[in-house]
């Protein structure tokens, strides 16, 4: 009897081995498929960060090129208003110049216009009267005032 219950209870470690194995097999066949798993689920996310990686460099590189563009029109513009403001600082110096020159020519007509009946009275110089009439100095377009403005400057 002891033999038969020893044959029986080898028999059913036989058993349990057995299913052990094939458990351990299903287990061995589970963590190799999670693990395939596993690696593709981070070739996937390896390849989508190299993705969003490639897209960032793309936008760095468009970015870079649009500032470029941008600082290139500013400097253009830079030395367009500093090219026009030298230009207008010229214009000013010779609108004060002008200014001041046509001040200073209706100051002369002012005052040979103010001393005209002493100037040109001919019997004063004993001058004859043709000859006062020739003087440039009597002429009527010098009593007039000079006027200028700007649209005589234009090039």
């Amino acid at each position: 009897m002891a033999s038969s219950s020893g044959t029986s209870s080898g028999s059913s470690l036989i058993q349990n081995s057995g299913s052990e194995e094939d458990l351990q097999a299903l287990i061995d066949q589970r963590k190799r498929k999670r693990m395939i798993s596993n690696r593709e689920s981070a070739r996937r996310s390896r390849m989508r960060k190299q993705k969003h990686l490639d897209d960032l460099m793309s936008q760095v590189s468009q970015l870079r090129k649009e500032n470029h563009q941008i600082v290139t029109g500013i400097n253009i513009t830079t030395q367009r208003f500093l090219s026009v403001e030298a230009a207008n600082s010229i214009l000013r110096v010779q609108i004060s110049e002008l200014s001041n020159r046509l001040e200073s020519l209706n100051e002369i007509i002012g005052f040979l216009s103010s001393n005209n009946g002493v100037l040109g009275d001919s019997s004063t110089f004993n001058e004859p009267a043709a000859d006062s009439f020739l003087n440039p100095w009597n002429m009527a377009y010098l009593n007039q005032p000079i006027m200028a403005s700007a649209e005589i400057f234009h090039c």
